[in-house]
């Protein structure tokens, strides 16, 4: 599995101009909604909040990866936003948020969906790729720095 084969350069926005998670989950959806990936825009965000509420997805190292299963989506999908300021996400670590990748797709995609959760958790592992993710100065660079390094962070099991 490549992420890039999930997250397309116009599925990256930066900056993401939010000052809540709430915001940054639904300006992600809406960017998917703008792409037409999505006909079902509310649908996906309730299930994304929904999901959201059960428990945070802020993973810590300032990435956080809100995620939902939902038949709003057609394939699994991926969009990503830095905003401009931190902003809290009740992270794990209780370290506020710099970096959020939001990882949807259907319902009948488990093993693909806990692929693709697995390998975007592992981002934050590689301390140099993250200092480039949060430095990089547009989508363009963003994109470039996840397909170069998209072999750094495959699992064995793949």
């Amino acid at each position: 599995m490549k992420l890039t084969d999930y997250l397309p350069q116009n599925l990256i926005k930066i900056p993401l101009q939010v000052s809540d998670k709430t915001q940054a989950i639904t300006v992600l959806v809406d960017l998917l909604a703008e792409q037409g990936l999505t006909s079902k825009r509310d649908q996906l965000l309730q299930a994304v909040l929904e999901r959201e509420s059960q428990r945070t997805t802020g993973i810590g190292r300032g990435f956080a990866i809100p995620h939902a299963k939902c038949d709003a989506v057609g394939k699994l999908m991926i969009a990503c936003g830095r905003p401009e300021e931190p902003i809290d996400f009740a992270a794990i670590d209780d370290q506020p948020v710099r970096l959020i990748a939001l990882l949807v797709s259907p319902t009948n995609e488990t093993s693909t969906h806990i692929q693709a959760l697995a390998k975007l958790s592992r981002l934050v592992t590689n301390d140099k790729l993250l200092s480039s993710l949060l430095e990089a100065k547009d989508a363009s660079e963003f994109h470039a720095l996840i397909s170069e390094n998209d072999h750094a962070f495959s699992s064995q099991a793949e």
